[in-house]
């Protein structure tokens, strides 16, 4: 039977300084700035109690807040530039609300980069996740890749020779049909589901028994081209802000 007791939040990451796309989080999608999308998604959840945002700018937490996010605070400048690690935000965020006594059971990870989602999706992974909760050690969504990865090169040993993802020696091998090698899978922002006690107790946001959840492929935004992408599969899909993308 499934937990339905569970304080459940989700975490919605704006940091301001992106320099592929500046001020991505907050760029016009649809007539409503990126992260209020993830917003949009966290709030319509059956089982999420709490949407925080989490930001450098006091002008985006202004604006998420707008759209029905709360904003703790305004996340620290170390933790806020371009090295700085998911784990490192998070695991800040769930030290003070351990500090306040409100730590959440589940945390449901929504990247604002990644706008186009379905509520009932992320409730079926939260579902998935709970059902799962003693036997792992986080959930991740992950659509399958257009090219398997072993069909793919890297240089190897820094020189300019190449070697195949599986490692063969033989890179003929990378030309037989796409049916015989396995199917691989790539991260992606759709929805992530954490266990804060574990992530606190293991020092690590995902650990090594991380389950995973496929759904569609998806746009995710870090590029000018990739926004535009998105806008057209707003109008293509005839998707607005208040209908359900599915």
């Amino acid at each position: 039977m499934l937990r339905t007791n569970l304080n459940i939040a989700s975490i919605i990451p704006a940091r301001s300084g992106s320099k592929g796309l500046p001020n991505k989080n907050i760029k016009d999608l649809g007539g409503y700035p990126l992260l209020a999308w993830s917003i949009r998604a966290s709030t319509k959840s059956k089982y999420i109690n709490s949407t925080f945002i989490d930001t450098d700018s006091d002008k985006y937490a202004k604006i998420a807040i707008g759209y029905g996010a709360q904003s703790l605070y305004l996340r620290p400048e170390y933790l806020a530039t371009d090295t700085s690690s998911d784990y490192d935000f998070i695991s800040h965020f769930l030290q003070h609300l351990k500090q306040k006594n409100a730590m959440p059971d589940l945390l449901v990870h929504l990247r604002p980069t990644t706008p186009l989602r379905d509520h009932k999706v992320i409730d079926d992974a939260i579902e998935l996740g709970i059902k799962n909760i003693d036997k792992i050690t986080a959930l991740r969504s992950v659509h399958e890749m257009a090219e398997t990865a072993y069909k793919s090169f890297e240089f190897g040993n820094g020189e300019s020779l190449l070697t195949t993802f599986s490692r063969s020696p033989d890179l003929d091998s990378s030309n037989a049909s796409r049916q015989l090698f396995p199917k691989t899978f790539q991260a992606n922002g759709y929805v992530d589901i954490l266990f804060p006690n574990k992530i606190l107790s293991m020092e690590k946001l995902h650990g090594n028994k991380v389950l995973g959840f496929k759904t569609l492929p998806v746009i995710e935004i870090d590029t000018d081209s990739e926004f535009q992408l998105c806008i057209a599969s707003l109008s293509l899909n005839n998707v607005s802000f208040d209908r359900v993308w599915s």
